[in-house]
């Protein structure tokens, strides 16, 4: 572990922390943020209500609106001659959210990030080949710092680039790598296409995250490249990556770090607190940043929480996988439908791939989902390209693929797709970055 003591203390210490960092970034927040003044009025709740961790659910939520109306520095606490790095977000309408960070800030993202270091079981002078990018995305740099502060030797490779990111894995001779899940695959099916062997590389552990994977792409991805692949999450406006991380040693749900972002599992709808073990969406309370320290932030993931402390010996909470989101889910004659509820189903069926794509289609008044999965190269060699032509009509062996598809779906889903066969290589890729698994081509009023 990088820091034993925080990642193993008891949870009435733990919550005793807590509560007295809760208290003073409340205290902080209401004196220098207009916005938490005038919201903290308004629900009637002053700084010194805040006497135990249960009362935490008195203070309103902010939202990504929020950040955006605040646009740029509206919700900062601290001016900016004590700031020193901005970050944004990317591939957003409108205005981008902007996240601080003070010298202090800084240093705690390198701290969160050195500990899933430590979960990956890094060790000094081990060579960290870093494929998240770099830029306004926070993926990189905090990656970055967190392994020169464990003493790793960083790569800072950066996202994309494909062909360079296969040479220096060969001639660098990397323990870990950090990308996202989908760029892993198509690592290793670009060292496959160039005669390499993706198990035969130096590479031991992968840091995934950035985007919603399961345990079966997990299984995929470690037969792929004969690596350990563990989960890691953050999201910028809370710190960036490192807010939680999964341990090599259990793979058994990322690590919050609860000394600095308090967690809870809230009613997506009606926005109450749910007991620990329930689904719902994952909220934040920041309890030692300085530049933006956002209260009950609600993130838009679903998922739930789990205390117990890990065979490990880590006692922080552990965030089970991200199942979907609350924002971005779709709904599709009235069943809610989650990416991930698809890739879970594809990786175990025959003759595909897990490279997919959701198209979501108004037919007359009806919602309609398409699903495009690419053929395995085994598959397609045997049937070859005509054959994926569903409009044929022939009883074929692509037809009978499509079919099992359509029903394994029907199962896990509730509701009846289209399904249609690709090519091998030809869905869209992941060059580094977040992969845009849904194309949503409704009509909007």
């Amino acid at each position: 572990m990088w820091n034993a003591e925080m990642e193993t203390m008891p949870r009435p210490q733990l919550e005793k922390l807590q509560l007295e960092r809760l208290q003073a970034t409340v205290r902080r927040v209401y004196a220098r943020v207009p916005f938490y003044r005038q919201q903290f009025d308004a629900a009637g709740v002053q700084p010194d209500d805040i006497r135990g961790l249960p009362d935490l659910a008195r203070l309103p939520f902010t939202r990504k609106s929020d950040l955006r109306e605040g646009y740029p520095y509206g919700l900062f606490a601290a001016p900016l001659d004590q700031v020193v790095r901005l970050h944004a977000s990317s591939g957003t309408t409108g205005k981008p959210t902007v996240v601080g960070y003070t010298r202090r800030d800084i240093d705690l993202w390198a701290e969160v990030c050195a500990r899933a270091f430590g979960c990956a079981k890094g060790q000094p002078g081990q060579v960290f080949h870093n494929a998240y990018g770099y830029g306004l995305f926070t993926g990189g740099l905090g990656m970055h710092y967190g392994a020169e502060k464990m003493g790793l030797v960083v790569v800072p490779v950066s996202g994309g680039n494909t062909d360079r990111q296969l040479l220096l894995i060969q001639d660098f001779k990397p323990t870990i790598i950090a990308c996202t899940p989908s760029y892993a695959l198509t690592l290793a099916e670009a060292m496959r296409a160039r005669g390499m062997d993706p198990r035969g590389t130096s590479l031991r552990v992968g840091i995934l995250g950035a985007e919603p994977w399961t345990d079966a792409m997990r299984a995929e991805i470690e037969d792929s490249l004969g690596i350990d692949a563990i989960d890691i999450y953050g999201l910028s406006e809370i710190i960036g990556p490192g807010v939680a991380c999964e341990s090599v040693a259990t793979k058994s749900g990322a690590h919050i770090n609860e000394d600095h972002f308090l967690p809870e599992i809230v009613n997506p709808a009606t926005g109450e607190v749910l007991p620990w073990g329930e689904e719902g969406e994952l909220v934040f309370t920041c309890i030692t940043k300085e530049a933006l320290p956002l209260i009950r932030y609600r993130t838009g993931d679903i998922t739930r929480l789990d205390p117990t402390p890990a065979t490990d010996g880590r006692t922080l909470a552990r965030m089970g996988r991200i199942v979907g989101r609350s924002d971005d889910m779709l709904i599709i004659r009235g069943v809610n439908v989650y990416p991930s509820q698809v890739e879970a189903a594809l990786v175990h069926l025959d003759h595909v791939t897990p490279h997919y794509q959701l198209v979501v289609r108004r037919e007359r008044t009806l919602d309609e989902l398409e699903v495009r999965v690419e053929a395995s190269e085994d598959f397609f060699r045997h049937i070859g390209s005509e054959a994926l032509n569903e409009d044929a009509g022939i009883d074929n062996a692509a037809r009978r693929v499509r079919e099992q598809i359509r029903h394994t779906l029907y199962g896990t889903l509730g509701i009846q797709t289209r399904v249609r066969l690709y090519a091998p290589n030809s869905l869209p890729r992941s060059e580094g970055g977040k992969l845009r698994r849904v194309l949503d081509e409704r009509q909007r009023p």
